[in-house]
């Protein structure tokens, strides 16, 4: 088998499933669905037309699970059974196309704002922060904390119900369940704060809560933060991994690192990349996802070689929906396209006009 050919090996899961490949969609953000979060035609499309481009794993943008978890406009919902035919409708396109459909479950916590949900934020407990828009959290109460859990159990029953081949619980990137895991935002003195165990115990129970809800053969993964980045504070490297070991015993089936530039060593251990470090500490069956500015098939084969058994990719896969299949067909000698792109250089792709306005938040992507 040839380095490339390994991009593109069946990717088989504990639960017993098995991803068609090892090239995926990354979740992300574009504000293409309704108000009320039933699913756009416009996500649908962005979604499809990178499956017909070869990803043979599609992951949706962040869903928000609870009203009062929704993190900005057009985000898609898996709160309400009225979502249910829009994402019957994705799990039929991407069947079609021989994909796996995966749904990124979400709750922002803090970073779900009172303009959008109507209600003042809560997390695990209350800070400031500079920014004229910020507005600090209410601290958790356990009636919040049953809550969420029952809601991320419901999302992933439903988008079992619709079809889908799975979820991914969004514990990454500062959000609720980051904010539970950091040492910064975190000052609780119950049970759900202080030590390690204690501030792992939400996205546990979220992990147990999940898998108790749906079928067996359905994929759970959980999506976390290594280190400090963006929104992403007070986390360790050391006690991540212990998260993700003890993760593993809860029973996902995957765990995805988002390491934002997937060259880049540990902040903790310079010298050291994250993937090793995970790969040694995991149980072999579980499968290592990695994301991080991966855009050759240089990059991705690289990855791999690293200890990651999946390489997800954002921006590569905004500007290339036929990544895989060009890197099929043309090996490593293949390059794909960069940005900047215009609007309707973006719209061709199946970016519409909202997503394209999302985008232009990041330097260089659109001209």
């Amino acid at each position: 088998m040839t380095k490339v050919e390994s991009l593109f090996e069946p990717l088989p899961f504990p639960c017993g499933a098995v991803a068609p490949g090892r090239v995926w969609l990354a979740a992300l953000t574009n504000g293409q669905s309704h108000d009320d979060g039933t699913l756009g035609d416009d996500e649908l499309r962005w979604l499809a037309r990178r499956a017909d481009g070869g990803f043979p794993v599609i992951t949706t943008c962040a869903a928000y699970v609870g009203a009062d978890g929704k993190g900005w406009a057009g985000e898609l919902g898996v709160d309400d059974d009225r979502d249910l035919p829009g994402l019957r409708r994705l799990a039929e396109a991407l069947r079609a196309r021989g994909a796996l459909g995966l749904v990124q479950l979400f709750h922002g916590g803090v970073r779900a704002p009172r303009a959008v949900t109507g209600a003042q934020p809560w997390s695990a407990s209350t800070w400031t922060e500079d920014g004229a828009d910020f507005e600090p959290p209410r601290p958790a109460t356990e009636d919040d904390l049953a809550r969420v859990i029952a809601q991320f159990a419901a999302a992933a029953a439903r988008c079992a119900a619709a079809g889908l081949g799975g979820v991914e619980l969004h514990g990454a990137h500062g959000y609720l369940p980051s904010q539970f895991l950091s040492r910064v935002f975190n000052q609780r003195d119950d049970r759900w704060g202080g030590a390690l165990a204690n501030r792992a115990r939400l996205v546990r129970a979220l992990v147990t809560a999940v898998r108790a809800a749906v079928p067996a053969g359905f994929v759970v993964g959980v999506r976390l933060s290594p280190e400090d980045f963006g929104y992403a504070r007070g986390l360790d490297l050391d006690e991540t991994v212990e998260v993700a070991r003890w993760l593993c015993d809860d029973g996902v089936d995957f765990v995805h690192l988002s390491l934002w530039r997937v060259e880049r060593d540990t902040a903790k251990r310079p010298g050291e990349h994250a993937l090793p470090i995970f790969r040694a500490a995991l149980p072999a069956a579980v499968p290592l996802v990695a994301a991080g500015a991966i855009w050759t098939a240089a990059d991705a084969v690289a990855t791999l070689e690293r200890g990651a058994a999946a390489v997800a990719l954002g921006r590569a896969a905004i500007v290339n929906p036929d990544w895989p299949r060009a890197v099929r067909a043309h090996g490593l000698a293949w390059e794909p396209r960069r940005p900047p792109l215009t609007p309707a250089e973006l719209a061709a792709l199946d970016v519409s006009p909202r997503f394209v306005e999302y985008l232009r938040r990041f330097k260089n992507l659109v001209a």
